[in-house]
């Protein structure tokens, strides 16, 4: 039976954000999910009063992400924008589309990220790990394992696909940290968007007149000869794609090169049979899940979702992170088993706005894993890891620093 279960704002929670531990969703949200349905909370990126429900059951985050009378549009009223004060219209990127609109802009660039692409892709991936193991073998001792590696291989990565000069990728990595801190000003997070953008669109600029054989330079020679080439579109697509690129994949190596430490039974199996590496990073993927709270939806027509009534116009945020230890898909989801088979996790979303580089995140993690295990198999923490700086204030979860030895 569906039922409408609106409250007054005066009684609903507020949706919490920082993480129990490094290990377990939140509390307040693994309750919701024992609740069995979705629930109404305040988000305080809207305005006091605007109903936004946190969904948790794994089964209707899928349908959410899945029905397209849940939209993505960051056009419409009511959704919570990401970055503080700034209008919808920069983020007419894929993920703020729907329909038509984002299966074309989507269709564009999928070739650039199929598994044979990646596949060529994968020595070059291979030589970069190497470079930066080399880098941090020649010392110092103790590294930083976030400044050594976690950060420059997914960034050089990108860089080199998109065809970025590998000299601004500091420049990169400064200005999204901006972008996802939760504690950085509205200021300063428009600040590093306006920056980036502008690289981009100098860069873009000048592969128009010379168009070069990387993703930028191909997505301006092939949409010219479509007819449906915009500068502006394809700025937004590589701000995308470049902040997405390396983010989320070098937060993903610092917390699957913490577990490998902290578990040196599981590293030994792994170590053993690397060809075990494949699940365990899809388990890792499952067990952190770091962007946790990057799907968000708004109804655009009344649709009942997990027994309860979502009326047009309201928000939706989906909590990843405690779906994918929901029990019903996930038996004793809150243990780690890098022999588990997860594949129905949701790490990369679902649906049409599934991850479009979830190929080349899995790749990256895999090379790096397999070649820390065999290349420095005494890796270990420089201080205890409880006593690491987990990034409870970004939107994007993981390690601040990192400090290792071996």
């Amino acid at each position: 039976m569906t039922t409408s279960k609106h409250a007054s704002t005066a009684h609903v929670q507020e949706l919490e954000i920082a993480r129990s531990c490094p290990h377990s969703p939140n509390a307040q949200h693994i309750g919701f999910q024992q609740q069995g349905h979705p629930a109404q909370v305040t988000l305080a990126t809207l305005a006091p009063g605007a109903p936004v429900w946190a969904v948790s059951n794994h089964s209707d985050i899928r349908t959410m992400l899945a029905d397209s009378r849940f939209s993505a549009d960051r056009e419409k009223q009511g959704f919570p924008f990401q970055v503080d004060g700034q209008p919808g219209n920069f983020r007419r990127t894929m993920i703020s589309m729907d329909g038509t609109e984002h299966r074309d802009a989507r269709r564009s660039v999928t070739g650039e990220f199929t598994l044979k692409r990646m596949k060529a892709l994968q020595p070059r991936i291979q030589q970069i790990v190497d470079d930066r193991i080399d880098s941090m073998l020649a010392g110092p001792n103790p590294v930083d394992l976030v400044g050594a590696l976690s950060l420059p291989v997914p960034s050089l990565v990108i860089c080199e696909q998109l065809g970025v000069p590998y000299e601004g990728h500091e420049f990169f990595q400064a200005r999204s940290n901006k972008l996802l801190l939760r504690g950085a000003s509205a200021e300063e997070r428009l600040c590093a968007l306006d920056e980036l953008l502008e690289f981009l669109s100098d860069l873009i600029t000048r592969k128009e007149v010379e168009p070069t054989d990387d993703l930028l330079g191909r997505q301006i020679v092939k949409l010219r000869e479509a007819g449906t080439y915009r500068h502006e579109d394809l700025v937004r697509m590589a701000f995308l794609l470049l902040v997405a690129g390396h983010e989320t994949t070098a937060n993903m190596i610092s917390l699957g090169a913490m577990i490998l430490i902290d578990r040196p039974n599981d590293a030994e199996i792994l170590r053993a049979d690397p060809s075990k590496i494949p699940v365990a990073v899809e388990e890792l993927l499952r067990y952190f899940t770091i962007a946790e709270f990057i799907p968000t939806r708004v109804a655009t027509e009344d649709v009942e979702l997990g027994g309860t009534l979502i009326k047009e116009g309201d928000v939706l945020v989906a909590l990843c992170n405690v779906a994918n230890r929901d029990p019903a898909l996930f038996p004793d989801g809150n243990e780690l088993d890098i022999q588990r088979r997860a594949r129905h996790q949701l790490a990369f979303g679902y649906g049409a706005h599934q991850c479009l580089g979830q190929n080349l995140a899995r790749m990256e993690l895999e090379i790096v894993y397999a070649t820390l295990l065999r290349r420095i198999p005494t890796l270990r923490s420089a201080i205890p890891t409880e006593d690491l700086s987990f990034k409870n204030d970004a939107d994007i979860y993981g390690i601040h620093e990192f400090p290792v030895t071996w």
